[in-house]
């Protein structure tokens, strides 16, 4: 009994106790759940913080700075200007982060920094600002780094400048090598270029790869080529080229930096036995020349001569340009020279290719100049010499210059410098048989005797006149009956004559032949053939003049002949017109207008084509 009194009495004082435990449960929950409300605002408040991944580092590694961020008014992002004095900033990246809890949310954004210390020591990264909002500083210790080498005592790059000639000549070839040795898979290699106020260079070929082992290490050795030809002698030096990139190593990203020597060029100036004014280094000098047709050759024909330079070890700008004069026996037209360069991992080989224009003035063994280029051989050291002879052609027919005296004949026209279309000239006329026939023409002696036989004369000259008249008066009336007969639109199928639309402009042969000597003194090309046909019908009559051809054919002159058709090759030539010299033409039209030769050094007439 009594125990069961002590049981009951236990069972009702647990029943109380838990009763009482629940109660402060309770309150305790309540009063956890109010604190959270109130201290997660707390924790949510607006805040700009900066960590790096490496407190203590080593020079030439890269440490990354993270900046973060929880509210979304971010600007232009963290100001980065305060760390450009003691960092490089290699790179940067973002991103962004949104958070929810209980109703509110969280706006994160991150910055991700790489850096590259300057120097070694004690470093304070100060507040970094973004927004209305600024981090703590930091510290950062930066140690010196003992030399980056592998197992074998090797760097992982090396850099090697090296040149073909250390003392070459003015203007001469020069191959410089750039060698890029890494055993590493380099990351953002920013490789300099050899560079020098008085060289002029230019890259030879593409790059070329290779691997090599140096000392027990296996590079992969990058080869990068120039063309160097130095302006001015004396010494020059091409300073040390540098490398720099990053490199993954075992403790992280590095950056890694080398560089070459410099390298000191002694450049000699032009041998003083240098004979031209044409400088020329090169190796080696060849020529090739052809002419073409070789055969059937006639004066006035056109040839072609083809002449092909190459220079091993210099510019195409470099080589001479081919520059020969006309004589009696033939005269050049060049076209302009074409210029070309192959390159190869030896060098540069210039290319200069010319078509000259030849056209035969006289008959028999045609003989051009012969060709040579001197040149300095680089390697020999000594002045050399390249020939080409051309081929010889026979040719036939008659000169074209035979009315020359010797003075004229043996005058050298100046080199060519275009090409004007040569053409064919017709057989030139005996000077003898010429004059003959003008004063045959222009004077006619009547011999009248007195007696039976001069009235018989007189009556049968009247007799002819008689009968002429009557015919032309015959003719004259059927012509107009014909004329009223025809219709009006036959009159515009007629084609009109050179005295429709170019009336005569002068009085007289005298004042046209003013006129003419006057353009012709004046070199006004562009004139002279108006000129020309005015005078010409004044003299012969309209009818029987209708273009120059009818003057070379009227006049009976060679000379005048050939100075016209000179004229006219000009004036349908791609040539300018100023380079018409029309002194020679009115010396010959005053002695053809005068009947008088004028004196030999006055009278120097060019030959067939012009000359540039």
């Amino acid at each position: 009994m009594v125990v069961n009194t002590f049981l009951i009495s236990l069972t009702l004082f647990s029943k109380r106790i838990m009763r009482q435990l629940n109660q402060v449960r309770g309150l305790l929950s309540l009063t956890l759940t109010l604190l959270f409300c109130f201290i997660s605002p707390l924790s949510m408040a607006e805040s700009v913080t900066a960590t790096l991944d490496k407190k203590v580092v080593y020079e030439s590694d890269v440490v990354q700075l993270t900046i973060r961020t929880d509210f979304p008014e971010t600007g232009q992002g963290p100001d980065l200007s305060v760390l450009k004095r003691d960092f490089d900033i290699l790179s940067q990246s973002q991103n962004s982060q949104f958070r929810f809890n209980l109703g509110t949310s969280q706006s994160l954004s991150f910055w991700v920094i790489s850096l590259m210390p300057k120097s070694t020591g004690d470093f304070l990264i100060p507040a970094i600002k973004v927004g209305n909002f600024e981090s703590k500083p930091i510290t950062l210790k930066v140690k010196t780094a003992q030399q980056l080498l592998d197992e074998n005592g090797n760097p992982p790059v090396i850099i090697d400048l090296e040149v073909s000639q250390v003392q070459p000549y003015l203007q001469q070839e020069l191959i410089i090598s750039l060698k890029l040795f890494s055993a590493f898979a380099l990351q953002n290699a920013n490789i300099s270029t050899p560079n020098h106020p008085n060289l002029v260079i230019e890259r030879l070929a593409d790059d070329q790869i290779h691997y090599q082992e140096v000392n027990g290490t296996q590079y992969q050795v990058i080869t990068r080529e120039y063309l160097a030809f130095p302006q001015q002698s004396g010494k020059l030096e091409i300073p040390p080229q540098k490398i720099s990139a990053m490199i993954n190593t075992n403790l992280g990203r590095r950056l890694i930096k080398a560089q070459s020597k410099a390298i000191t060029l002694d450049i000699l100036p032009i041998p003083a036995s240098y004979p031209s004014d044409d400088w020329l280094p090169a190796t080696k000098v060849s020529l090739l020349n052809s002419l073409s047709p070789t055969t059937d050759v006639k004066v006035g024909d056109t040839l072609i001569w083809q002449i092909d330079a190459f220079a091993v070890g210099a510019l195409p700008e470099q080589m001479p340009a081919f520059a020969y004069a006309s004589t009696r026996d033939y005269k050049l037209y060049p076209q302009p020279a074409k210029f070309n360069s192959r390159k190869t991992d030896t060098g540069i080989t210039g290319e200069q290719s010319i078509q000259i224009e030849v056209v035969p003035t006289a008959p028999g063994k045609l003989v051009l100049p012969e060709i040579e280029i001197i040149f300095w051989n680089t390697k020999t050291r000594q002045l050399e010499r390249t020939y080409a002879v051309p081929p010889t052609v026979e040719v036939t027919g008659l000169a074209l210059n035979g009315t020359l005296n010797n003075a004229q004949a043996k005058k050298l026209l100046a080199p060519q410098t275009g090409s004007v279309a040569p053409i064919s000239l017709a057989k030139p006329k005996d000077k003898n048989s010429e004059k003959a026939q003008e004063e045959s023409h222009t004077s006619v002696d009547l011999t009248i005797n007195d007696g039976n036989q001069s009235w018989s004369l007189k009556g049968i000259l009247i007799t002819v006149l008689t009968i002429i008249a009557s015919v032309t008066l015959i003719s004259a009336i059927v012509l107009m009956i014909k004329k009223r007969k025809t219709s009006v639109d036959t009159k515009e199928n007629e084609v009109p004559t050179l005295q429709v639309f170019a009336p005569l402009n002068t009085q007289d042969e005298k004042s046209a032949y003013q006129d003419l000597i006057y353009a012709c003194k004046t070199h006004d090309l562009k004139s002279l053939r108006g000129k020309s046909l005015e005078w010409a019908r004044h003299r012969w009559g309209e009818d029987k003049i209708n273009g120059l051809d009818d003057i070379k054919r009227l006049s009976e002159s060679s000379t005048l002949s050939q100075l016209l058709m000179e004229a006219e090759l000009i004036m349908y030539s791609n040539t300018a017109s100023i380079e018409w010299d029309g002194n020679d033409l009115a010396d010959a039209l005053e002695e053809f207008y005068s009947g008088e030769e004028k004196p030999s050094q006055s009278s120097k007439l060019k030959t067939l084509y012009p000359n540039f």
